[in-house]
């Protein structure tokens, strides 16, 4: 009989940032305390499960609107899911390990002097 081999998913973020991880854990506090499951949460929000599951590991960046249907579906607000987060960071700077996107803020040093045109069309 084969064995089964774990695929690896190329996408994983293999790197968590500290603002990501402790959203992750409050998030999965408040989840346990309101009595939840990861799916009845997802399901509540519109979300699916391994998304809830990607942001109580600090895997997954949510968006604002994301924040407020989980923060809604929880019965609690936005701040108090970042409740005790005290996490800054810091923009990339050009560093190409830590772009979020081929693009990002990257087209500023490739103007020629005087030029005015966008590179992002």
């Amino acid at each position: 009989m084969p064995t089964a081999t774990k695929r690896s998913n190329p996408q994983a973020p293999t790197h968590r940032e500290p603002i990501s991880i402790a959203l992750g854990k409050r998030l999965k506090e408040l989840r346990i305390k309101a009595d939840r499951s990861q799916t009845e949460l997802a399901f509540d929000c519109e979300l699916d499960r391994t998304y809830i599951s990607l942001i109580e590991r600090g895997l997954a960046n949510p968006s604002l609107w994301t924040l407020g249907t989980l923060a809604f579906a929880l019965k609690t607000t936005v701040p108090d899911l970042l409740q005790g987060n005290t996490h800054v960071v810091e923009p990339s700077m050009g560093e190409q390990s830590r772009k979020r996107r081929a693009n990002q803020a990257s087209h500023e040093s490739k103007l020629a002097i005087g030029s005015r045109r966008s590179q992002l069309r």
